[in-house]
């Protein structure tokens, strides 16, 4: 079942089921992919989705840091309550081990030689395992490796 279909039908069974937190968060999302869908491109891809779900989290996250800053526990419950309706839509992330393996592919790839081509390591990781690698991850891991 496509992403998009599979948000409709759990919120579908969240607000019959009456559980509030996870009937806000499945609207949330299907709101950005509604107007995601309003640029004319006829849908939302599996892709695109992910993408969408990867920024709303970031957004979260960036919203805990905030309400944290201002003493708002209450609201960091909220928004942590998304993030872990969210985290069960995007797919896994590869571990720290299989990173490594990737990140020394990429520097082999790329022909990086030192911590100034990060990027250039950082560009051939995300063109070849775009979705697959937490980027801040791979950084801290490539600039280890990096003389």
């Amino acid at each position: 079942m496509a992403l998009n279909d599979q948000i409709k039908a759990d919120l579908a069974t969240a607000m019959k089921a009456k559980e509030a937190d996870r009937t806000r968060a499945l609207r949330m999302i299907r709101a950005a992919f509604i107007e995601a869908e309003k640029d004319g491109s006829g849908g939302v891809s599996e892709e695109r989705a992910v993408d969408i779900l990867r920024r709303l989290r970031k957004q979260r996250l960036e919203s805990i840091e905030q309400y944290q800053a201002g003493g708002r526990t209450d609201l960091v419950d909220a928004e942590q309550a998304e993030i872990d309706v969210i985290d069960g839509y995007l797919p896994k992330l590869a571990d720290e081990s299989t990173t490594r393996n990737w990140v020394i592919e990429a520097i082999a790839g790329s022909g990086a030689a030192s911590k100034k081509e990060v990027g250039k390591v950082m560009g051939w990781l995300m063109k070849n395992r775009k979705g697959l690698v937490d980027a801040g991850i791979a950084k801290a891991i490539a600039e280890s490796l990096l003389p």
